[in-house]
C-alpha cells in the first residue's frame, strides 16, 4: 500500500520547489507502490495546512502527520520515509 507524503508550499517559494524536486526524486527511487506523495498549495487549503500544524513552507506530512516544518536533508528525509515504509510493511 506504502505511505503518502504531503509537501505543503506556497507560490513563488523556492526552498519549496528543492523540497518538491528532493522529494520527487526519492519517491521515484522507491518507487509508487512505497511512496505517494501531493503537493499542498496553503493558499488553496489553508485549513487543512493548519489542522496539522503548519505555519511555515516548505512542510511536510507523512500519513496526515507533520514531521518536518522547514526544509529536510536529503537524510533526514530518506531516513523518515525509511522508518514509516518498515512501520507499514511489520
Amino acid at each position: 500500500m506504502g505511505i503518502t507524503v504531503e509537501v505543503f508550499s506556497s507560490p513563488g517559494c523556492s526552498k519549496c520547489s528543492h523540497a518538491r524536486e528532493l522529494l520527487k526524486k526519492i519517491a521515484l527511487e522507491k518507487g509508487a507502490d512505497c511512496i505517494q506523495w501531493r503537493e499542498v498549495n496553503i493558499l488553496e487549503e489553508l485549513d487543512y495546512a493548519v489542522s496539522l500544524g503548519v505555519l511555515s513552507t516548505p512542510a511536510m506530512a507523512i500519513d496526515g502527520q507533520l514531521i518536518f516544518t522547514g526544509l529536510p536533508s536529503v537524510r533526514k528525509l530518506q531516513s523518515a520515509l525509511e522508518e514509516r515504509i518498515s512501520q507499514e510493511s511489520a
